[in-house]
């Protein structure tokens, strides 16, 4: 096996005796183009609502309760998707969210969540990791759509009015700490402060 490995490695070692220097090159090129553009559309095909419904686990749970919220229909016709709440926009938190969830593949493969029963034993667990990396994130996602600065506290009640001028503009707390809830059903939240 070690001679095997030793002969591969001084095939790839040697110069090449058929190709030019420029043609590999090129050819190098050409073929990280193809890749990149492969990667990018996997990428961004793993971004579309319909790839995270795809598996009847959340298709049949989160999903239906979304749709009852005003994150899915509404008076002005604007919707967020399941990736405009839980995948980053910017490219680098988008790959490191990326890899995150391929822990959720392992949870798929292995069946953790498969059932109705399985899933409601772990909502609290699962809402809980989502809602502490929106926290250390500052609810970024949140925030691609809700701007402070384009907030128009008259519009809102007294209590939301003073939380959004107050608290939250100047960093106390985040989207999350307030909207836990917003677009899914809360888990069985005993034990927590201030449910």
């Amino acid at each position: 096996m070690l001679d095997k490995l030793k002969k591969i490695w001084q095939v790839l070692r040697k110069p090449s005796v058929h190709y030019s220097l420029g043609f590999l090159t090129l050819g190098g090129f050409i073929a990280g183009v193809i890749f990149w553009g492969g990667f990018n559309t996997a990428l961004e095909a793993t971004n579309q609502e319909a790839f995270c419904i795809s598996c009847h686990e959340m298709e049949n749970n989160v999903y239906e309760e979304l749709k009852t919220t005003i994150h899915f229909t509404n008076r002005s016709g604007v919707r967020a998707t399941c990736p405009d709440c839980h995948v980053p926009h910017n490219w680098t938190d988008k790959i490191a969210r990326k890899m995150q969830a391929s822990k959720e593949v392992w949870g798929k493969v292995f069946g953790t969540i498969n059932t109705r029963e399985k899933f409601e034993a772990k909502r609290r667990e699962l809402a809980e990791h989502e809602w502490a990396r929106l926290k250390a994130n500052d609810s970024l996602e949140c925030r691609n759509c809700h701007n402070f600065d384009y907030m128009d506290f008259t519009r809102q009640s007294t209590r939301a009015a003073n939380m959004h001028s107050t608290s939250l503009a100047s960093g106390e707390k985040t989207c999350i700490d307030c909207h836990k809830g917003i677009a899914h059903h809360l888990p069985d939240m005993k034990g927590v402060e201030g449910f």
